[in-house]
Parts: C-alpha cells; sequence; structure tokens
C-alpha cells in the first residue's frame, strides 16, 4: 500500500508531465522529494503504464493514431516520454529516459481481448494464456438497430425532432474558455428504437471508446449470470483467497456487500487526492483483485458505504473463480452469454496480467453497443425472448443501498432515488427517480429511465466533470420525447 506522502503526486505527476522541458529538473525534483527509492520506482512505473495502457487501447482498439492520443488525450508533454508503437506485433512501449532508472513500460494487445499492462510476463507468455479469442458477431447492415446496424434513425410519432436536435447540439457545443465539454458520442433511444445519435470529428458508431467505471455495471451482468445459472449466491461469503485464514473478519464478507460498495475493505478512491489505492491497482499490479483484497477492513461490514474501483475487481475474480480453473470460459462469458446476444459487436473488456477482467474500469465500447446493454436492463433481462439475467435481478441491482447518501447507488449501478421521505433531493433533479445510470471517469454515463421508455448514452473526455451538466442534457432529452 502508498505511503501517505503519495497522497497529492498524481498533481504533481500532472504537472511535470505537462512542463516545458527546461522545467523538468526542478519538477522531478518536487515530485520525487522525499520518497525512498522503491517509492519512487513505483510512482515512475505507474507513469509509464498508464500511459502505454492507454496509447495502447487507443491505437489497436480505438483504431486511433498516436499522435492523436497524446494530442487529445494526455496532459504529457511528448518530450517527457518516448512512446514505440509496434503495430505488427501489438505492442506498446513508453520510456521516460530523463527520469531515475530510466523506467520502461510495455502494453501488449491481443485480438477481442484488448490491451494488457505487462509487469513479470513477457507478451509470448501473456498470449499462452489459454484464453479463446472471442468472435465479435457481425450484424447486418440493412436492419436497424438493436438487431442490425443501419444507420437509418427510427421516427416514432410524438418525437420533437427539433428539441431533440437542440439537446444533441447542446452536448457538443463548448461555451467555455477555460475547461473542455469533450463530447464524442451520445446515443438516444425511445421505446426500444434509436432515435438519434452524434459523434464529434474523428470518432464514429463503430470506434468503441475506454467506458472506466461504466465497466462495473458490465460485472454486475457477469455475477447476474452466474447467478441465473446457480453457479453465484450474492448472499453467500465471498470466495476470496486471502480471507480464508482462521479468525479473519474480512471472511464474513457477502457477494452482496462487495456488489454495494459496503464490504469494509479499506480502499483510497478520491483521484483528485493524489496517487492512491486505485491508481497503484490499475496502473501498478499485474494482479488487480489480489491488491484489492489484501486491504483490511476499515469498518464492519454493512456499516459503512464506500465507492471502491477495488471491490470490483475482487468480484470479477470470484466470477472467474465459478469456472474452477477454466480461465477459457471465464473469458468468454461476456462474450458468449451477453454481447453476443444483444450485438454488442465493438464491446471489449480487458485483462489485467493474472487474467482477470479488470471488472472495475478498463473497457471498451460504443454508444449503439452500450445503448443495448441499457435496452435489456428496461427489458428486465430479456433479449429476444431469452432471459439472460435472473428475474428480479435488474430492480435488485437498483435498490438503494441503505447506506449510500441520497439514495444514489445500488448494485454496480448509480441510482436517481433520493433520501428516503425526500425524493426531490436527489442525484439529477430534473429526471425522474426511478433512473438508473453507469457512469464513468471524465463523464461518461448511460442512463436508463424506464418510466419514460428511455436509454441515454453520453461518451466523451471531460477533465472536469463541471463543463457537462448531465442533468440538463438529461432533462432536454426527455423533454423531447413522449410522456
Amino acid at each position: 500500500m502508498p505511503s501517505s506522502r503519495f497522497r497529492f503526486l498524481p498533481f504533481a505527476l500532472s504537472l511535470l508531465l505537462a512542463a516545458p522541458a527546461v522545467n523538468h529538473a526542478t519538477a522531478q525534483e518536487e515530485m520525487l522529494a522525499g520518497l525512498d527509492q522503491s517509492e519512487q520506482r513505483l510512482l515512475l512505473d505507474i507513469l509509464v503504464n498508464r500511459h502505454a495502457k492507454r496509447v495502447c487501447s487507443g491505437v489497436f482498439l480505438s483504431g486511433r493514431s498516436a499522435d492523436e492520443i497524446l494530442l487529445r488525450d494526455h496532459d504529457t508533454d511528448p518530450r517527457t516520454v518516448v512512446t514505440r508503437v509496434d503495430r505488427e506485433n501489438g505492442l506498446v512501449t513508453v520510456s521516460a529516459p530523463a527520469f531515475p532508472g530510466r523506467p520502461s513500460g510495455t502494453a501488449a494487445f491481443r485480438n477481442g481481448l484488448g490491451c494488457t499492462i505487462l509487469f513479470e510476463l513477457s507478451p509470448e507468455q501473456l498470449r499462452a494464456q489459454p484464453t479463446d479469442r472471442p468472435r465479435a458477431a457481425t450484424l447486418d447492415p440493412g436492419r436497424p438497430w438493436p438487431e442490425g446496424s443501419s444507420t437509418e434513425l427510427a421516427t416514432p410519432t410524438g418525437v420533437d425532432r427539433a428539441a431533440l436536435e437542440a439537446a444533441l447540439e447542446g452536448a457538443f457545443s463548448e461555451p467555455f474558455t477555460d475547461k473542455v465539454v469533450g463530447t464524442r458520442g451520445v446515443a438516444v433511444v425511445y421505446d426500444g428504437e434509436l432515435v438519434a445519435e452524434r459523434y464529434a470529428p474523428g470518432f464514429a458508431a463503430d470506434r468503441p471508446l475506454i467506458i472506466w467505471s461504466m465497466t462495473k455495471s458490465i460485472t454486475n451482468a457477469m455475477v447476474g449470470l452466474l447467478v441465473e445459472q446457480g453457479s453465484l449466491r450474492i448472499a453467500d461469503p465471498a470466495a476470496v483467497p486471502e480471507w480464508r485464514g482462521e479468525g479473519d473478519p474480512r471472511g464474513a464478507i457477502t457477494l452482496d456487500q462487495l456488489l454495494r460498495m459496503s464490504s469494509g475493505l479499506k480502499f483510497e478512491e478520491v483521484y483528485e487526492q493524489g496517487l492512491i489505492d486505485v491508481v497503484v491497482m490499475l496502473f501498478g499490479k499485474g494482479d488487480t483483485a489480489g491488491f484489492a483484497a489484501s486491504q483490511p477492513l476499515a469498518a464492519e461490514p454493512d456499516t459503512a458505504w464506500s465507492y471502491s474501483s477495488g471491490t470490483t475487481n475482487i468480484i470479477s475474480r470470484v466470477v472467474r473463480q465459478a469456472f474452477e480453473g477454466d480461465l477459457a470460459g471465464y473469458v468468454a462469458l461476456p462474450h458468449e452469454r451477453l454481447f453476443a446476444k444483444l450485438g454488442m459487436t465493438h464491446t471489449v473488456i480487458e485483462l489485467d496480467e493474472s487474467g482477470t477482467y479488470v471488472g472495475s474500469s478498463f473497457a471498451y465500447s460504443t454508444p449503439r453497443d452500450l445503448a443495448r446493454f441499457g435496452q435489456l436492463l428496461l427489458q428486465d433481462g430479456v433479449w429476444d425472448g431469452e432471459r439472460l439475467l435472473p428475474e428480479g435481478w435488474v430492480a435488485y441491482s437498483s435498490t438503494p443501498t441503505p447506506l449510500a447518501p441520497r439514495g444514489s447507488y445500488g448494485a454496480q449501478f448509480w441510482l436517481n432515488a433520493g433520501e428516503p421521505g425526500d425524493p426531490a433531493e436527489r442525484s439529477w433533479p430534473d429526471v425522474p427517480a426511478d433512473a438508473v445510470s453507469m457512469s464513468g471517469f471524465e463523464g461518461q454515463s448511460v442512463t436508463v429511465i424506464p418510466s419514460r421508455k428511455a436509454v441515454v448514452v453520453r461518451l466523451g473526455r471531460t477533465p472536469d466533470r463541471s463543463a457537462f451538466d448531465l442533468n440538463r442534457f438529461l432533462a432536454d432529452v426527455l423533454a423531447a420525447l413522449p410522456e
């Protein structure tokens, strides 16, 4: 676990990476001051790993150029790092020759699996893991969404087309001089039909983008798939090897408590406060679940609510363990039992080096694919007449966790329920209280509003989330749809 001296280091790291070359020495000294050698090494490894991972996924999954990613997605001065893209071998290596020890990090791409940061394995060893490469389904270009990939939009009676276009125009506008809205893709579904979509220049319907913590909701669905077949029970203690010691109080933590962020495990996830647990886990460890599971209790289970990407990665490994060593079966689960059935042909969840899905954060998808997932929720887990998620699973996932503030969280989904007895005090006051949302870093969102038969997807890169008013956008979209 990082020491308290790391607390404000990401801010210092950002300053260092963006600093002009003449200021590098001073910024470097300030960033590394007071850290011992192992702490410095961890920090610098995270610097290059984070950079390599994002470029790798952007190039090989999103089909973007490394130069564009550096320009639009990083606060990195290109002079601080050297980025090498090996397209033939599916590798991205980043080095920082000006830093102590000349740190270097590599991310490796695998078809159907995305990119993985390498820590102890070579690319050959990673690719030798027994994972069948999932094959993406193909959609009929002559059929409309959700069955096909036609660009034709539905025009149901009662939709105010002008108002809907105005809402989308507002989502893509850039009215500020000191912050960026950064919307890259939007899709709106009403009553099971795609009624609107738009993309920023350089982005398109078939270009997957990182969805960050919206991945948690897909992890929830993976649990649901196994609950439906009887392989998992949410009321049971989670099968976590690190907690099996005699007298370990963590051994009583249930899968339900993990899903509801009420496990009591210590895990720091306030990004603005520094290089804390979540950053170390995602970019400094090859076994994300193992790192999270090693954390002690900060409170008794079910006595405190605390948002934690660590608990989601523990859940992801619990799902993996249900396959009893069958890594290929685990890897195939979301692709065969969810993505292929829904037609989510451009969605990938990425694995860590240990072979566990980084179920908290590392998935790439498109607005159209995510709208399909949202529609599955609207349909209570049933798709094309087949029940994929257990009966009652969507209701369970969207029931407020008692300890979460303002009725804002269920089981890996954000909610708009409001405080008990005071539903007006809620996250999005101009949106119905039954709204259920997937939410991700830098402004990603999928909002399902059952009472309005609507799904609204927004992807982008909004470093300052105050630049995009989700409440206003959703209200404007809903105002254009029939009551």
